[in-house]
């Protein structure tokens, strides 16, 4: 089993910047990928960024402004977000796709005030 933990959440005014991280934790082998995901009220839940193997890709929506990284060391998946926006108010959630099944953190509150 895995478990993933999301934090670095918060209120920011726009333009700000927030770091959220994901650490993992378990039984985790044969990673196929890891993304970060975001869910708004009234929406689905959406893909920001992902990594696959050695690639990463982003939604067209925050090319520029947010960075995915890992350390895998230490199993744990950041996304840097910059030049925030009022519409990245949502709740993002960590994922860890793996040969054993697709995991979720609790998710992560993103709040950017105009």
């Amino acid at each position: 089993q895995v478990q993933l933990v999301e934090s670095g959440g918060g209120l920011v005014q726009a333009g700000g910047s927030l770091r959220l991280s994901c650490a993992a934790s378990g039984s985790i082998f044969g990673i196929k990928s890891i993304g970060w995901y975001r869910q708004a009220p009234g929406k689905e839940r959406e893909l920001v960024a992902i990594i696959i193997g050695g690639s990463t890709n982003y939604a067209d929506y925050v090319k520029g402004r947010f960075t995915i990284s890992r350390d895998n060391a230490k199993y744990t998946v950041y996304l840097q977000m910059n030049s925030l926006k009022p519409e990245d108010t949502a709740v993002y959630y960590c994922n860890f796709w793996t040969v054993t099944g697709a995991y979720w953190g609790q998710g992560t509150q993103v709040t950017v005030s105009s």
